[in-house]
């Protein structure tokens, strides 16, 4: 083997969000798909989550465990978030030891990442399944698809790495984490529930317009491509968690396929809570809602993505807002919780029409909200639309604001929006279905409810926090 010991890090710590807040919930999976595709490749292999692992927070701690140890580091560099804290702890890695670094955003800032953190050998672009397969067996750079890699003082680019097939993609190997993943609150699991995710099938056979999840970083479209429902089941009965998200763009785009794995879920007593992001026409399938109900789906995350016609038409989302009204009728006839989300500061939107967003979304019942800005990235369908509107600009995040609506009027409005729809009343409402859904048990809500006074403590300290820099600057 040509390397004895590999590490597969994961460099965020959500440091800057204090200890008080609650950490993420899932697992770097991402980085445990790579990681479980090395496996069989090289001597040993460890796995470290920079958020759960308080002493090698330590840059000093983490270095002399590389030194002493490995022989190879793979970094997931996936978010914005703390990117100037990841190049620096990047920057920090022993010049000696292979630096591999791969993830959504080190496929975007290839050029960025190369002049941020001289000591970057190799990057990988795209999904990495199959390119860390041959990096491990010490396949020349030259002849690896979907690498870019320093020779000679230059950088190389090599060309993309066709899509991998769904069904040889290796699933994570959970027995490489060091700790388990809930709920946290000051280092303490607040509910004593744990976390995962599965992939059953990737890809979208839909084009919203706004939509980028079923592109990969490269503008690779992702056809849609599922796992056998019987290695779904299999990977089901060796997880552990007690909720499990269905990672899926759309758990219900073959409905008769979601159909049998809730069967196989209830037959082999699968005894989980479920969560999964499906589209409203789900409510076309009222036979496949039910049978979810009873194999334990108790949440179901929905892109309404706006109540104007001429947006969602502009999004090409297939839908109308009558449309919507109707399957809520359906919807609110099962016990599921329904997380809604929307896109507000569209193009030509009226500070009306983000404002109605609220109220829409009480009127077809969705029981929680989540609004986020308009963004566009390198790939985006709307990229050339706002290339020839000089009155609409974005923000290094990709982020849309315009002449008439700047960036802090924006979440201006987004706050607005909030306070709107979680109303004392709504509060009460979302508790009282939490419990009905049987989402979450009294003893768990009173867990949670206990530590409520600390999470708005923490919450008003980061806003002074916030409020205190912007003066400064």
């Amino acid at each position: 083997m040509k390397y004895n010991h590999a590490l597969f890090l994961n460099p965020y710590t959500d440091r800057r969000t204090t200890t008080s807040t609650i950490t993420r919930l899932f697992p770097p999976t991402g980085l445990e798909f790579v990681a479980a595709s090395a496996r069989d490749l090289v001597g040993k292999l460890t796995l470290i989550d920079l958020r759960y692992e308080e002493p090698l927070r330590d840059t000093d701690k983490l270095i002399d465990f590389i030194k002493n140890e490995v022989d190879i580091i793979c970094v997931g560099i996936g978010w914005d978030k703390e990117f100037d804290d990841v190049c620096a702890l990047l920057n920090k890695m022993p010049d000696n030891i292979p630096l591999v670094v791969g993830g959504h955003k080190a496929t975007e800032e290839v050029e960025e990442l190369f002049v941020a953190c001289p000591n970057i050998d190799i990057i990988v672009r795209g999904e990495g399944e199959e390119t860390i397969k041959e990096i491990m067996s010490g396949v020349a750079p030259k002849d690896i698809l979907g690498i870019s890699y320093r020779e000679n003082g230059q950088v190389i680019h090599n060309e993309n790495r066709p899509l991998p097939d769904v069904d040889i993609i290796a699933s994570p190997d959970r027995s490489l984490r060091r700790n388990k993943y809930s709920m946290m609150l000051h280092g303490k699991n607040i509910t004593g529930l744990t976390y995962d995710t599965i992939l059953s099938a990737r890809g979208c056979p839909f084009n919203c317009k706004f939509c980028t999840f079923s592109l990969n970083p490269l503008g690779q479209k992702c056809p849609y491509a599922a796992r056998s429902v019987e290695s779904v089941i299999k990977e089901l009965k060796s997880i552990e968690a007690d909720f499990i998200l269905f990672s899926d763009d759309n758990f219900a785009t073959d409905a008769k396929r979601a159909m049998k794995i809730c069967d196989l879920i209830i037959e082999n007593k699968i005894n989980k809570r479920f969560l999964a992001q499906v589209r409203i026409e789900i409510a076309e399938h009222p036979e496949l809602l039910k049978k979810m109900v009873q194999a334990g789906f108790k949440m179901v995350s929905l892109g309404i993505e706006s109540p104007h016609d001429r947006i969602l038409a502009e999004f090409n989302k297939g839908f109308d807002s009558a449309k919507i009204r109707r399957c809520f009728k359906v919807l609110n006839k099962f016990p599921i919780f329904y997380h809604g989300y929307f896109i507000y500061g569209n193009i030509g939107e009226t500070e009306e029409e983000m404002l109605y967003i609220s109220k829409f979304a009480q009127e077809i019942g969705l029981d929680t909200i989540a609004c986020n800005k308009l963004r566009v990235s390198k790939y985006s369908p709307l990229k050339k639309t706002f290339d020839n509107m000089p009155d609409y600009h974005l923000t290094e995040k990709g982020e849309v604001y315009s002449d008439k609506y700047s960036h802090s009027d924006l979440k201006k409005i987004n706050k607005r929006i909030k306070h709107s729809f979680y109303s004392p009343l709504k509060i009460l409402k979302i508790i009282k279905k939490f419990l009905a859904a049987r989402f979450i048990s009294p003893r768990e809500l009173l867990s949670v409810l206990s530590v409520a006074p600390l999470l708005i403590k923490d919450t008003v300290a980061r806003e002074l926090e916030k409020s205190a820099a912007r003066k400064k600057k």
